[in-house]
């Protein structure tokens, strides 16, 4: 049995013939769960998660991280039992704020609130139960579902707020850290946030298990995949803020507009990336945020990560962006190359 966990997300920006050859991909390079996005406008997690789980036989599916807004807790209760058929029990609920909701028109209000009564009214109607529910946010008197599923699916809270990193405490199996950027402090941070949240209710931390969000790009074109990711590394820096490395302000400055003349999402492969990235966000910088490089580079690159005291990585994938490639060629090379990732080092344990 492997002791380390891993986890891939797929951004699904490509039909749906391709994200099944992808999922079929990351589950043959040796991938334990399968994290699918749940962006707004794009096409539909749910749908393509039950799609994953007939073109896999083993890998856990969820969602990474889907939110309580844009879907009625009972509309994600009927998705996952359906789900869990599907794939014969291996869903899980990946769920956060979510983000890009004011784009459509959404104001991700009392965030806490909204999560804690979605996960407690899913976990109810999961459970085959008659859910009389009167909430801040959501209010039930419903007899349950048609065709409930009982027993537990896995819950995963997705997240860089304190507040929220504490709910996990309270009620999460999975906590996935979000903020890209590790260090032993910000990790101590979140670990101790967590721990609050678990002495709140009483429970054993140890229940809930840590998965840090890392960004990955693979290719044996190390120079390539750290290009690739340059967008990102911008993008984290300016979330991250004042906790994130240290970059003379100047050069920050400089980043911070460039990125303001980009383009699209930054994970969509078609956006534009301003030029002058290429040379404000250099390989260092992009290392802070991303596990990038070669098969070889990125198993030293996870080692690091789980030297932090993990034991679980959830894995954003980032398509090689060559030039004419579509998104999923550009995935498919991240994949092959994260496989050989993997079994180096599963083969030095």
């Amino acid at each position: 049995m492997n002791p380390f966990v891993f986890e891939a997300e797929i951004t699904p920006g490509m039909g749906v013939e391709e994200f099944c050859e992808l999922a079929t991909a990351v589950e043959d390079a040796g991938f334990d769960r399968l994290g699918v996005s749940d962006v707004a406008l794009w096409p539909d997690t749910y749908q393509l998660q039950v799609l994953a789980a007939r073109s896999t036989k083993k890998i856990m599916i969820g969602s990474m991280v889907t939110n309580p807004y844009t879907r009625n807790p009972a509309v994600h209760a009927s998705a996952l039992a359906t789900l869990n058929d599907a794939s014969n029990g291996r869903a899980f609920f990946g769920v956060g704020v979510g983000a890009g909701l004011e784009e459509i028109g959404i104001n991700p209000v009392r965030p806490v609130t909204a999560l804690r009564e979605t996960i407690t009214v899913i976990r109810s109607l999961l459970n085959g139960e008659e859910t009389f529910f009167q909430g801040s946010v959501f209010n039930f008197n419903t007899s349950g579902l048609v065709v409930p599923h009982k027993g537990m699916v896995p819950v995963a809270i997705g997240t860089r707020s304190p507040q929220v990193m504490r709910l996990a405490g309270e009620i999460a199996d999975i906590a996935l850290v979000g903020a890209r950027n590790l260090s032993p402090s910000s990790v101590a941070n979140y670990k101790q946030w967590l721990s609050e949240g678990a002495d709140r209710v009483g429970r054993d931390v140890s229940e809930v298990k840590i998965a840090p969000r890392v960004t990955l790009c693979v290719s044996e074109d190390s120079k390539l995949a750290h290009s690739s990711v340059k967008r990102y590394a911008a993008h984290y820096l300016e979330i991250v803020g004042e906790n994130g490395p240290e970059v003379e302000q100047v050069r920050k400055n400089d980043i911070f507009k460039a990125l303001s003349r980009s383009r699209g999402w930054y994970f969509d492969h078609n956006r534009f990336d301003d030029p002058e990235l290429e040379s404000l966000v250099d390989d260092e910088l992009v290392k802070e945020f991303a596990i990038v490089g070669t098969p070889r580079e990125v198993a030293e690159q996870l080692e690091e990560v789980l030297s932090l005291g993990f034991s679980q990585i959830s894995c954003n994938l980032t398509a090689v962006r060559r030039t004419g490639s579509s998104m999923a060629e550009g995935l498919f090379e991240t994949i092959k190359g994260s496989g050989l990732a993997l079994e180096f080092l599963r083969n030095k344990q």
